[in-house]
């Protein structure tokens, strides 16, 4: 799908009008600083759509972005480190917790974002066995694929695959717009 229209809606902390409204969304989560933000722009051809940042933990509220007026990409906070505190960490958990698991919101699709070097961490795996459990439509994202050297990218594709449940990999890098045409295709049809 062409992207033809982005723009920032609000972010929200709990329910909202405007995720009653019956337009699909599509959710983007990942632990902090794996790049969310930086797949969303790049998937939207915005550079600064979403805010990037270096410092884990930015995105604090779940931001909501209307695309093609036709459908909502759903931006979550990233989970695991976070440079916060303790008791803010614990809102962040339960605020995606909330959205994914215990709303009433639907989403048409989940792109779970992992680091293609580091691979599946432990909360990488119980949030996908988590999403699995509730029959969600996943994809995941291993992002900064171009951080691999060349020789070993197959294999490290091979052991995330292998403990991705079945699930499609998109091999992805926002920086060098790699995997940018299969995860339109996966994402958004």
């Amino acid at each position: 799908m062409e992207i033809k229209s982005a723009k920032f809606i609000k972010g929200v902390v709990g329910p909202d009008a405007v995720l009653d409204d019956g337009t699909p969304q599509i959710a983007f989560i990942g632990r902090s600083n794996v790049g969310k933000s930086s797949v969303i722009n790049s998937l939207t051809g915005q550079k600064a759509l979403a805010r990037t940042s270096s410092f884990p933990g930015r995105t604090t509220e779940i931001n909501i972005f209307l695309i093609n007026e036709s459908f909502y990409l759903i931006d979550l906070p990233g989970y695991g480190y976070a440079r916060t505190s303790h008791d803010v960490r614990l809102d962040l958990r339960e605020r995606i917790n909330w959205y994914l698991f215990m709303s009433h919101y639907e989403q048409k699709k989940v792109i779970l974002i992992i680091d293609a070097k580091v691979g599946f961490t432990d909360n990488d795996i119980e949030i996908l066995q988590a999403l699995e459990s509730r029959n969600k439509d996943i994809v995941i994202v291993a992002n900064k694929i171009d951080k691999i050297r060349p020789s070993k990218v197959k294999d490290q594709l091979k052991t995330i695959q292998d403990l991705a449940l079945g699930h499609k990999v998109v091999p992805y890098s926002s920086k060098k717009r790699i995997g940018l045409k299969e995860l339109n295709r996966e994402a958004f049809n």
